[in-house]
This record gives structure tokens, sequence and C-alpha cells, in this order.
């Protein structure tokens, strides 16, 4: 199975949110299935094979998430943080402050999923394979 330090190494080779498709699919090759990253403070658990999950450990203080989500405002974000713009660090701020607590990528189905604190689905995104 794979391990946290795996995936942080695979992570850390990305500079910005244009290079995510690469990073997803190095960590497919490596048996991830899914996993779910809480904005507050970046924690994401891992699924694999088998039932096999584990997490990693907090990246920054956490972060207050709004209580209400503005979806254009995180598309309009988003949108930038794919195209480079900025860096994780101000996208998870910039969630935060759009009230997104969360996302789930499922590996099978290449979805990412961001969800607001009442567990509404906000936006879901095809995730690009090439």
């Amino acid at each position: 199975m794979f391990t946290v330090e795996q995936i942080e190494l695979a992570h850390s080779k990305i500079k910005s949110g244009a290079e995510f498709p690469k990073y997803i699919q190095e960590i497919k090759e490596i048996g991830v299935t899914a996993f779910e990253t809480w904005v507050t403070d970046s924690h994401t658990k891992y699924s694999g094979k088998d039932d096999f999950t584990t997490k990693s450990k907090p990246k920054y203080e956490e972060l207050a998430i709004a209580d209400n989500s503005d979806k254009e405002k995180f598309i309009q974000y988003l949108k930038i943080h794919q195209k480079g713009e900025t860096d994780y660090f101000t996208f998870c701020k910039h969630c935060a402050e759009t009230g997104i607590e969360k996302w789930i990528v499922n590996l099978d189905k290449m979805t990412c999923i961001y969800y607001d604190k009442t567990k509404n689905e906000i936006l879901v995104e095809i995730i690009p394979t090439t």
C-alpha cells in the first residue's frame, strides 16, 4: 500500500492548480482511489483498495470556514488557481472565504466535488486525464 510520504512527495512537485491532473495521475499509480481534504487545516484522508486508509497531518493553522457559501466567487477563485495564478495555501484561504469546507476526489470516476459546511455539493468537476 501507499504512504502519506509518497503522496506528499508527489504533491511537492506541484507548484499550482494547473498541475493538479499530473498529481492525480501520479497518486493513482501508487494505489490511491480517493481522498477527502478538509480546508480548515488541509488534513486529508486517503483511501485505497481493500478498505485501506491513511491520513495526513494538518498543513497549517486552522482557517475559519464561512457559514454561507458563495459558489460564483469560489468558481472565480478556482479558475485563477487552475491557471497557476495562486499557490495551494492561497487557494485554501479562498475556499474558506467562500464557504468550502472540504473536497472529495474520486480517482475511479475522476471527479472532484466541493462541499459547504452543511454537506451541500457546491461544484462537481471532472478531472482532466491529460
